[in-house]
């Protein structure tokens, strides 16, 4: 049974490390997008991933959905169509300066032609999980309305959803839009949320004011799950920032019968960030697609985001063996 991912994929352009947008002519063209990551994810460590997007009909659209494909991700649902190809730049960040993010999306062919691009029922056959993330909803109008159709559908037909928050707020400010309300109906529908008490605080109009971030994150679940019955796991990471190249990740998760925890992991000399929370989703969700218990796939999914920070671009290119491996290697030899 199929994992579907559904959201825009893009491209990311990025000048040099160490470099400012334009501060030399060369740019770096990779593709992402929070719902291809992950399904390219998904696909390394052997799941049977697939990806539901719509791309401009032209070369970028179809080298994008190529570059997808070449990782194992089935792209029979990709749609092609008039439009343009969605972008974003990325400026790398460096010892006390943040990466910065400048979204150029807007009129793309997704943003045109997705509420309208899909029959959700059909889509959905042979499908076990659907994945979507904030990011889609954010995008306009019509990404909200697809987004709905596709949990409303995934409902109807039994399919279990699991949702990303990936709240995007230069994105909502962009279109007269309500992120709570849209927000609070997809995640009535998931059944596994990657999410924190900042995200259950927007959705649902209040703050948790504990000062021990453990104590908001265990009131927030508590009201999540008693707003969201089909809600079952909520996880997130916990990210310690001493500077942009060396940082501290640990993970989460809250269940209805308890709480899970997966031990800090020391990331000095960090390659690249972005597409580390995909990776972090794919790997619990491939964990749980398996049958692991919780523990167990708690820890495959922040193994599988540090690994993640080892390597430039948004996708994640290890198995599932590497990252058992970077569970229990207890050294960083070269391996011979």
């Amino acid at each position: 049974m199929t994992i579907l991912c559904f959201g825009e994929m893009l491209l990311r352009l990025a000048p040099d490390p160490g470099q400012l947008l334009l501060q030399s002519p060369g740019l770096t063209v990779r593709p992402g997008g929070a719902e291809a990551n992950v399904a390219v994810s998904l696909a390394r460590l052997g799941a049977p991933a697939a990806l539901a997007t719509v791309l401009p009909d032209n070369a970028l659209g179809h080298a994008a959905r190529d570059e997808a494909r070449r990782h194992g991700v089935d792209t029979s649902r990709v749609r092609f169509m008039p439009g343009r190809m969605g972008l974003y730049f990325l400026t790398p960040g460096a010892v006390r300066r943040p990466s910065d993010v400048l979204y150029d999306r807007a009129g793309s062919a997704f943003v045109r032609h997705v509420e309208e691009a899909f029959d959700w029922a059909e889509m959905l056959e042979g499908v076990e999980w659907l994945h979507l993330s904030g990011v889609t909803p954010a995008t306009g109008p019509g990404g909200s309305a697809a987004a709905l159709k596709a949990v409303r559908a995934a409902g109807a037909a039994g399919v279990k959803v699991s949702f990303d928050g990936n709240f995007r707020g230069k994105m909502w400010s962009e279109w007269d839009s309500d992120p709570p309300a849209v927000l609070g109906q997809l995640l009535s529908g998931a059944e596994l949320a990657f999410a924190d008490d900042r995200d259950v605080a927007l959705v649902l109009g209040r703050g948790f004011d504990s000062p021990d971030p453990a104590e908001r994150r265990r009131a927030a679940a508590a009201v999540a799950f008693e707003t969201w019955p089909r809600l079952q796991r909520i996880c997130c990471t916990l990210r310690v920032n001493d500077s942009v190249a060396d940082q501290t990740l640990s993970a989460v998760m809250i269940t209805r019968d308890g709480e899970h925890e997966a031990a800090p992991i020391a990331l000095t000399g960090v390659v690249d960030r972005v597409g580390g929370g995909d990776a972090f989703a794919a790997g619990v969700l491939h964990g749980v697609w398996r049958g692991w218990s919780n523990d167990e796939a708690l820890g495959f999914g922040l193994a599988s985001a540090a690994l993640k920070h080892s390597v430039s671009g948004d996708f994640n290119l290890f198995d599932e063996a590497q990252v058992r491996a970077a569970m229990t290697a207890d050294g960083f030899d070269i391996r011979r």
